[in-house]
């Protein structure tokens, strides 16, 4: 068997089938053979003390002053942390967050710190429950600060946003009131992927509609050329100068914090592996697995993968200024995940998994489908796209015109009533997004309940603009529907062979093709 890198294999004729999500089930996919398979990095081994490495990051940060040193008695501090879209899954407790938070909190109290309010920094996506809270930060800190002290972001709340100023680029900058008339802005970041972290903590995670819409918008998508690159990403420049100008006018202490890729603990391992490496005993459990998800109903079937925690190791933990602290984030982030590819392929297949950062907890609508399709998956690459400039995507999902009643509302007019109208997001942003934004019911389900503002379906369908953009063709296989995908401007196809044949219609004589065998994590470093 060639392989180019130890996680890139070379399909021959002695290859088992690949086994590829395709939402809350799996599907064996038998790839034709010289397809490359791009599989995850070998597991980092995780820190062997984790809160001794938080004490020595926050005692020795970068660019900035140790935590300590920060301190004074009667000053006034926000905490804000990272929401429950990170990592993806949940990690076992206890959480990240949790940790970092038994030992800056016991600091604050003995440098006599006591005006002390955390934050989840969700700005527009939905507000966590009082029990996801409690999970993430631990029932000593939610029982002392909850719900007074403790609380969602609500980039909705009168008076409750700070106009800071206007960069040079004419963006505004505004974040939570609370944090700026703070004194101290500390941030408890979990970096899943390298667009996460730095700047986009403060000036995203607590800023409100009017901050985002800078950014969040077709146009910057569309020259942001890899979201998980930052020098080359639009998106990643204008948040950093948004940052930066919030930087100028509050003090921020980041506390950054890396994870391994092991999302699945022993009894699903296997779904991480090679499959031509499986033992016969990991074969069985693998047969057995993919029998039991077709019979069982939807919702047990995404229990089987979301009510187990992942056994996430921490990598690293990272503290100071923001920038000084996220150049080495970053570094960890890509020790993970980059895998070396040369060459971009013609036809790229991928499953698309059951999960994203805007599903926890809920099923994977048709607009999140999109956006893990054109958005996310596209974008796992640093360099150049693994797919050529009007290449095909093959992915698998069913496309189930299903949407949580509870999380995403406001997803199901935009889908069913603007979507259908046009796919063209310059003409959604111009036409519709002001005024379904403003939408005072919608809103209010923000503000009570547990929904995402109704900008986020807009941002949702812009983040896979790029993807758009680049690829000539998306055909999914084991839609159960044909109507979902035809909304998407998707082809649609009964079997992999089927989307093969019609993806070749448009490929060059002997097309490439490259597959991602995702999850857990991965991005491809790809040179031409």
């Amino acid at each position: 068997m060639n392989t180019e890198h130890p996680c890139v294999v070379t399909i021959d004729h002695r290859s088992r089938p690949r086994v590829l999500f395709s939402g809350d089930q799996l599907v064996e996919v038998d790839l034709p053979v010289g397809t490359r398979v791009v599989y995850p990095r070998p597991t980092m081994a995780p820190l062997g003390d984790v809160d001794a490495a938080i004490r020595y990051a926050i005692s020795h940060p970068y660019g900035c002053e140790p935590l300590y040193a920060l301190l004074r008695p009667g000053m006034k501090i926000t905490i804000a942390l990272d929401d429950i879209s990170l990592p993806l899954p949940k990690m076992q407790t206890p959480d990240i967050r949790e940790r970092v938070l038994n030992i800056v909190l016991p600091l604050l109290a003995d440098y006599g710190v006591t005006d002390i309010h955390l934050i989840v920094a969700t700005c527009l996506h939905r507000p966590m429950s009082g029990d996801e809270i409690k999970r993430m930060v631990g029932t000593k800190t939610f029982d002392r600060f909850w719900p007074d002290r403790l609380y969602n972001h609500d980039a909705e709340k009168p008076g409750g946003l700070t106009y800071l100023g206007t960069t040079d680029a004419g963006e505004i900058v505004e974040i939570s009131t609370r944090a700026a008339e703070s004194d101290l802005i500390i941030y408890v970041n979990v970096n899943f992927v390298p667009m996460d972290g730095g700047h986009k903590s403060v000036a995203v995670g607590l800023c409100g509609y009017r901050s985002l819409k800078h950014h969040h918008n077709p146009y910057t998508i569309r020259n942001s050329h890899s979201y998980m690159d930052p020098e080359k990403s639009e998106l990643n420049h204008r948040i950093t100068r948004m940052g930066q100008l919030v930087n100028k006018h509050k003090k921020v202490f980041h506390i950054e914090t890396t994870v391994n890729n092991r999302i699945f603990d022993k009894p699903l391992e296997f779904l991480a592996k090679n499959e031509d490496t499986l033992s016969q005993t990991e074969l069985r459990a693998q047969k057995t697995l993919i029998r039991t998800l077709q019979v069982l109903p939807q919702p047990a079937r995404q229990a089987i993968f979301t009510r187990v925690p992942s056994p996430y190791g921490v990598t690293g933990v990272f503290a100071g200024e923001t920038e000084a602290t996220h150049k080495h984030t970053i570094e960890r982030s890509y020790e993970q995940y980059l895998v070396p590819i040369q060459g971009q392929a013609d036809i790229l297949v991928s499953g698309v998994p059951y999960i994203s950062p805007y599903n926890v907890g809920s099923f994977l609508n048709p607009l999140l489908v999109a956006c893990m399709t054109q958005g996310y998956i596209f974008n796992l690459y640093k360099g150049v796209p693994l797919v050529k400039k009007g290449g095909t995507m093959i992915v698998f999902h069913p496309c189930t015109d299903h949407f949580d009643k509870r999380h995403h509302p406001t997803y199901v007019e935009f889908f069913h009533r603007i979507l259908t109208k046009t796919r063209d997001a310059v003409e959604l942003h111009k036409k519709y997004e002001a005024e379904y934004a403003a939408n005072p019911a919608y809103i209010q389900l923000y503000r009570t309940g547990l929904s995402y503002h109704p900008a986020h379906p807009f941002f949702m369908w812009y983040w896979g603009e790029n993807g758009r953009q680049h690829v000539g063709r998306v055909i999914v296989v084991g839609a159960d529907n044909e109507y979902i995908p035809k909304i998407l401007g998707y082809e649609t196809a009964p079997t992999f062979a089927d989307a093969l044949r019609m993806a070749k219609d448009t490929a060059p004589p002997n097309p490439s093709v490259t597959c991602l065998h995702m999850v857990p994590m991965l991005m491809a470093e790809v040179t031409p």
